[in-house]
């Protein structure tokens, strides 16, 4: 979070947090009960309602994204905002080089991904992105005033390509670099994209698990790498994962959406709570890579480090 307008009543920062809210009730500070969300003031005008001249009709927060990328959906949630949150709001996109400031960005050219829309109080309000170019911030606006839970801006990563060529050697498969997951086998216990989440699991359920396997087969895991590379070692990571880790695993690639699987990887047994760091000398270009689990189990972190072609 870069910047607000307003944020008399709580702090825009509540925007981003990646927990579900919490209401407290009869929790007060010194400016009135204490929200989990950010929410301005009220705005006043004239006796008539109006706003007063040079007020403007709505507060706004500028955010910068984690991750720059295409938004496909934008989630506004007013969860415990029953009779204080904004009737409507809207969403616009930015794209600028660097680490740009808040004056920086308030001189940006902003174009609207969500126009300005309707919202329901203490709701999941969700709204599909009418402009899908490259942004590195946003900007969200409510009208007039009021609170939000959290925002969540869904998409698809598109970092700087002259970044990750000048970095030579990183993750292919890493979300923060444009790597996705294209399916897996099951995700019962949890989200498969969180194997390619930044940073190592904390706890059991930051990694993919799946089910319990009582026939025949195994699990697997399909990504779309950042880009064509090759990939030079393989990390698995199997934290916190002790009673329910996966036994062996296997890692295939291919080069091209329709090319042949080819092995990168031959069986590797591995050891629960443990970090597997294999090189991997002969490599050959791939585009998407299949890990798969034999025969069920959890994996915390899949990592391929490599360049791009």
């Amino acid at each position: 979070m870069l910047a607000a307008g307003d944020e008399f009543f709580a702090d825009r920062e509540n925007l981003l947090l990646p927990e579900r809210p919490e209401f407290r009730p009869h929790t007060f500070g010194n400016k009135g009960q204490m929200m989990d969300g950010w929410e301005t003031r009220r705005r006043r005008g004239g006796p008539d309602g109006g706003v007063h001249p040079g007020a403007g009709d709505h507060d706004w927060a500028m955010i910068r994204l984690g991750v720059p990328g295409e938004v496909h959906g934008v989630l506004v949630d007013t969860a415990h905002f029953r009779g204080n949150y904004p009737p409507e709001i809207s969403v616009e996109g930015a794209e600028l080089p660097g680490t740009p400031g808040p004056e920086e960005l308030a001189a940006a050219a902003w174009r609207p991904l969500v126009a300005r829309s309707k919202v329901r109080g203490h709701a999941a309000n969700g709204y599909a992105t009418v402009d899908r170019s490259r942004v590195t911030h946003l900007r969200l606006k409510q009208y007039p005033d009021g609170g939000i839970a959290r925002l969540r801006a869904h998409g698809v990563a598109r970092p700087d390509q002259a970044w990750l060529a000048a970095l030579g050697t990183f993750d292919l498969a890493a979300l923060e670099y444009g790597g996705a997951v294209e399916g897996c086998s099951d995700r019962f216990f949890s989200d498969p994209a969180n194997a390619i989440m930044p940073g190592r699991s904390r706890v059991m359920g930051e990694g993919w698990e799946t089910r319990r396997r009582r026939g025949a087969g195994h699990d697997w895991l399909r990504l779309r790498l950042a880009g064509r590379g090759l990939i030079r070692a393989v990390e698995v990571d199997t934290a916190n994962y002790l009673g329910n880790a996966a036994g062996w695993v296997e890692l295939y690639g291919r080069d091209g959406e329709h090319g042949e699987w080819f092995e990168l990887l031959p069986r590797l047994a591995l050891q629960p709570d443990t970090c597997h760091r294999l090189p991997l000398p002969h490599s050959r270009p791939v585009t998407h890579v299949r890990l798969d689990v034999l025969p069920d189990g959890g994996v915390a972190r899949l990592r391929l480090h490599g360049s791009l072609t």
